[in-house]
């Protein structure tokens, strides 16, 4: 069974738009939207297990520039 997580994701101010032009092309990332307030960008991802979404934040999320802060919420179902 898949693991889905909502990553709310803060960036550099005027930044959004670059940064989820990445955030898109991630493996998984099934929607990612820009918002008003906080967080800026709301991302949706469904990944293998919960190492690979563990991988996935660290390795990726957390390496475009940008990206100042990442907080995870795993869905609980689906």
């Amino acid at each position: 069974m898949a693991t889905k997580a909502y990553i709310l994701i803060k960036v550099k101010a005027g930044r959004t738009k670059d940064v989820l032009q990445v955030l898109t092309r991630l493996t998984g990332v099934e929607q990612a939207h820009s918002c008003f307030g906080r967080p800026d960008i709301i991302l949706f991802i469904s990944v293998t297990d919960e190492r690979a979404l563990s991988d996935v934040v660290i390795t990726k999320i957390h390496q475009v520039e940008g990206v100042e802060e990442t907080d995870t919420h795993i869905v609980a179902d689906s």
